[in-house]
């Protein structure tokens, strides 16, 4: 009997939504705009397809690898649990900051939706409808 997706509040990450090579990280780096708080730095940038990709990137600066694949699972529950919220149409790069290793669950998502209200408010200015 499988399971349904939506029963734990939201739906799995398929591979197409990942952002996981070396050039479309830089690519996003180089061509996207970056927002930044406390937490957390998004670059973001169009995409021209109907959904979402989404990559995570999470330094040794951070911490020791129990410390980063904490940090990265928390930020992948996050966009996954909440991904329907979100506008479809970009290319999505999170890096945690070193202020993350100590950071729950609730602080991940705040921050994170904090930056992506950053996108709805910078395409609100360029198209005042």
């Amino acid at each position: 009997m499988a399971v349904d997706p939506w029963f734990r509040g939201g739906c799995p990450l398929e591979t197409t939504e990942r952002i996981r090579k070396n050039q479309e990280f830089k690519r996003v780096y180089n061509k996207g705009k970056s927002v930044v708080n406390r937490y957390l730095v998004m670059y973001y940038m169009k995409n021209n397809l109907p959904y979402n990709r989404i990559g995570f990137s999470v330094s040794k600066k951070v911490g020791k690898s129990v410390v980063r694949n904490r940090v990265r699972r928390l930020m992948k529950e996050t966009y996954r649990l909440r991904k329907i919220d979100i506008n479809n149409g970009y290319d999505l790069v999170f890096v945690a900051r070193v202020r993350m290793n100590q950071a729950d669950y609730r602080t991940v998502e705040k921050s994170m939706f904090h930056l992506l209200k950053k996108i709805r408010r910078d395409k609100n200015e360029k198209n005042p409808n």
